[in-house]
């Protein structure tokens, strides 16, 4: 029977076929990186083996397992908890993820990854095709290839596949994405080499050729997946152009490769390719070059684009053949689901915060700051189940906190009110959203959610009712819960000391539309607040100073973030002051101190002040007698961020 979404997006869900093996649909889950869920020898956990369960039910005609290392020395590791493929121990767990991936209707595909120039995790050192030094300081140095090592690599990789379909898996991939060892070797970048495996394109390209045709012939009936970039962005350092990579791919192709995944990027590129500064379908054009090129060649792909509506329409106007869906995946599992039943308005989108990578670029687990149970799967205690006594919860505030403990307590049968002082759903959030440079529909994304997702499960919300302890005893003996996720609020008390006080500006009274900003201003604060309203004032035509105490600026923000904030106040040409205090205001602008005590005059209309937050811990003490049950989550507990709010706050509500 047809769901009314698959009517609606028939090409994306339209049967197909990879090799010998028919497509439920033409959506292939991809190996968006390694989950760091494993042991640090390489074996396949229980916190693995359900994640990949839950991924095996998300509908996806094709499911690609995330990428595991061929080598038993470990040069080809990337992460601390990467799974391995270089011995047949491993496959008791591969063969149960087949199996799962079967048993939710789709193709299995084993990805094999050699991280080559980001490898060697364990070992101090990396291998790559020619001894080119790291732009990023906390990758391994690196040691040259020889060619016996490069046939070693090529045989290890042809081994890793037959393992993997001797455990059940259909086919196999192999990855460039990046930076990794297919890249480095075809990259001008990293390949150097005056061998027969360096120089020309050709040569460049030899390793590819060697790679797919020894796991060609090891595999002969089973189908091979490459991931090539179509734009590498490491121009700065001498990479490849696009031309060249479309050069590349077609010396795939020439080799007999079923389908070409089309990447972008390197880890070290200078500018974002996944990230949320980058629209969705900003590189649909690649893979429609790659379609055009290879018309007999499937061609799949996914990078920013995280709407099924947006890839059925790829799909119909043949851009590609296949929608490559990882991130969008993990931040609601149920994406394909709600699609097929025409439910979209209710999906949890990823934001494209990469949170992810950020976890990963500190060696931690994986986690995706839209959903609080991935990585949790196995852990009954997140899961929501029924509650065990019904109870009368009251929420104060409104934010991604409270919304998120509220829903989730409403699935569980708990009867919810949620008190805002606002007229809206979103707190601090909203206000937030309105000067992002990088995509504010986005994050406006998680407040649509919430209000979707309210309606429909009857969450009460009373809007312009601020709680305190006056209105708390007038419904004392209404509930049985009170959370307090009532966020923070700047630290304007910090300030008092300081000559002309009275004059200081609160920054969240300019992002909520309180106070209108001035022409010139001084912004004491290069936190993602004070940086998020500075870069839009800029853009918005106001002269503005940047004022912090700490050495470096965004220091809270998200690590796979900061570079985007630099890289914008450098572009905007943002006065920056690091390491300096502000020591008094007048009509007339801020006097700061810096490091060396110079005090230095900034003529200004305006002194605004961003930072630090203080979370609103007033409501815990007024209300701590007065309700059965008091908790908190998010900014009013310690002020932090987006996936903090939201985790905390399923927590809350997933045990309340």
């Amino acid at each position: 029977m047809t769901r009314p979404g698959e009517h609606k997006l028939k090409h994306l869900f339209q049967p197909g076929k990879i090799g010998k093996f028919p497509t439920r649909n033409m959506i292939k889950y991809g190996a968006c990186c390694v989950s760091n869920y494993n042991t640090r020898d390489g074996f396949i956990t229980p916190r693995e083996l359900a994640r990949t369960r839950v991924i095996a039910g998300t509908g996806c005609g094709i499911i690609t397992n995330q990428g595991a290392y061929p080598d038993p020395l470990g040069e080809g590791k990337a992460y601390f908890r990467q799974v391995a493929l270089f011995d047949d121990k491993f496959l008791p767990q591969f063969e149960t993820i087949a199996r799962y991936i079967h048993d939710g209707g789709g193709v299995a595909i084993q990805q094999i990854l050699h991280a080559g120039r980001y490898g060697g995790i364990d070992l101090g050192y990396c291998i790559q095709p020619s001894v080119v030094p790291q732009t990023l300081p906390h990758f391994r140095p690196p040691r040259e290839v020889s060619k016996e090592q490069i046939k070693l690599i090529v045989t290890q990789h042809a081994e890793a596949a037959q393992r993997a379909i001797r455990a059940g898996f259909d086919g196999t991939e192999v990855t460039s994405f990046m930076g990794y060892l297919l890249a480095n070797f075809n990259s001008g970048f990293t390949n150097q080499r005056t061998d027969e495996y360096g120089g020309s394109l050709a040569n460049r390209g030899r390793f590819m050729r060697e790679l797919i045709d020894a796991i060609k012939q090891a595999t002969p009936d089973n189908p091979l997946v490459i991931r090539l970039n179509g734009a590498e962005l490491m121009d700065r350092w001498g990479g490849n152009s696009e031309e060249e990579c479309f050069q590349l791919m077609q010396q795939a192709v020439d080799c007999g490769v079923d389908m070409i995944s089309v990447t972008v990027g390197w880890q070290e590129a200078p500018e974002s390719s996944i990230g949320r500064d980058v629209q969705p379908g900003h590189w649909n054009y690649l893979a429609a070059k790659a379609k055009q090129m290879f018309p007999n060649t499937l061609i799949t792909f996914g990078n920013r684009l995280p709407d099924p509506v947006m890839a059925n329409q790829c799909i119909e106007d043949g851009m590609f053949d296949y929608w490559e869906v990882c991130r969008p995946l993990l931040a609601d599992p149920e994406l394909i689901h709600k699609a097929a039943e025409d439910r979209l308005n209710e999906v949890r989108r990823c934001i494209g915060s990469l949170n992810c990578l950020s976890r990963l670029f500190r060696d931690l687990p994986y986690t995706c700051a839209m959903n609080p149970t991935l990585g949790h799967e196995v852990e009954p205690e997140y899961q929501i189940t029924p509650a065990a006594v019904k109870k009368k919860i009251m929420v104060i505030g409104a934010g991604p906190a409270g919304m998120e403990a509220a829903i989730t307590a409403r699935k569980r049968g708990h009867d919810v009110t949620v008190f805002e002082k606002s007229d809206r759903i979103g707190g601090n959030l909203l206000a937030y959203s309105a000067a992002d440079l990088a995509r504010p529909d986005d994050l406006i994304s998680v407040i649509r959610h919430y209000e979707v997702m309210a309606e429909k499960l009857g969450v009460e919300m009373r809007f312009n009712t601020e709680a305190n302890a006056k209105f708390m005893r007038s419904i004392l003996h209404q509930f049985d819960v009170c959370l307090v996720a009532a966020g923070a609020r700047t630290d304007m008390a910090l300030y008092r000391h300081v000559p002309g006080a009275q004059l200081l500006v609160d920054a969240l009274d300019i992002a909520h539309g309180k106070v209108k900003p001035a022409k010139r201003i001084v912004m004491v604060g290069a936190g993602k607040i004070g940086l998020t309203l500075a870069e839009s004032l800029t853009q918005a035509g106001h002269e503005l100073v940047l004022v912090e105490e700490d050495k470096r600026i965004a220091g809270d923000v998200i690590p796979s973030f900061k570079w985007r904030h630099t890289a914008w106040v450098e572009e905007l040409e943002i006065r920056t002051l690091t390491s300096s205090q502000l020591i008094k205001v007048t009509a007339e602008g801020a006097t700061v101190r810096t490091a060396k005590g110079e005090e230095i005059f900034l003529a200004a209309d305006m002194v605004v002040i961003s930072g630090p937050r203080k979370p609103n811990h007033d409501l815990f003490n007024e209300f701590q007698w007065m309700v059965d049950e008091l908790h908190g989550a998010g900014d009013a507990v310690i002020p932090r961020g987006l996936e903090a709010a939201i985790h905390e706050g399923y927590r809350m509500g997933v045990r309340i």
